[in-house]
């Protein structure tokens, strides 16, 4: 019967009284935090790269707008540019045209009678040719000089193959055995054509 008294009893005890059944332990909580800022942190972490994507097509589209702008931009001034070469070549053919016309030497009629069938086309140079032959014999018989100057010059009107010329010229003449003559100021309209590489006078009209 001591030695029953003597030996040790075994406590039986239950489940931690400071740990109740069914609650979530410390370590649980932490990871359902941790899974929980996971899940809200992917897409966190989709926006920046979805605002990149976004960015990289507007800055694709703003340079594909600007190089066809600037396309755009050098064509205009490249054909601003060929149209103002064309305007100062029609404007120095009407005015060399109207120099020619009203610059003629009875010693050297012939050569300035070429001159102007050179730089001329169409019904112009027909009629001309026509009767520059009677035009050379006159001013050989008066033994006329006559010398011409534009004063004015200007495009009236412009197509892509041809311009009209307005031009104010002075012609200064001088005939042979007569006292000098004041000069005369006339007004003349010279449409120049494109021929070719070159453009030529096409008609003259003298106007008030």
């Amino acid at each position: 019967m001591a030695d029953d008294d003597a030996a040790p009893t075994a406590e039986v005890t239950g489940p931690d009284e400071s740990t109740p059944v069914g609650e979530p332990t410390e370590s649980a909580e932490a990871e359902t935090a941790e899974a929980t800022e996971a899940e809200t942190a992917e897409p966190v972490a989709a926006a920046p790269t979805s605002h990149v994507r976004l960015a990289l097509i507007a800055g694709l589209v703003l340079v594909l707008a600007l190089s066809g702008l600037t396309g755009w931009l050098a064509f205009r001034a490249h054909q601003s540019s060929e149209l103002a070469d064309q305007r100062e070549v029609f404007l120095q053919v009407g005015k060399q045209g109207a120099i020619n016309l009203t610059t003629i030497d009875y010693t050297r009629v012939d050569q300035d009678v070429q001159r102007i069938l050179d730089s001329a086309t169409g019904a112009f140079y027909d009629e001309f040719e026509r009767r520059s032959q009677p035009f050379a014999e006159v001013v050989k018989q008066v033994k006329s000089k006559s010398v011409g100057s534009v004063t004015e010059a200007g495009i009236k009107d412009q197509t892509a193959d041809g311009a009209k010329v307005l031009l104010a010229v002075t012609v200064d003449t001088a005939v042979e055995g007569q006292p000098p003559q004041t000069p005369r100021s006339w007004r003349m309209l010279i449409s120049v054509q494109q021929v070719g590489a070159d453009a030529k006078v096409s008609n003259v009209e003298f106007v008030a």
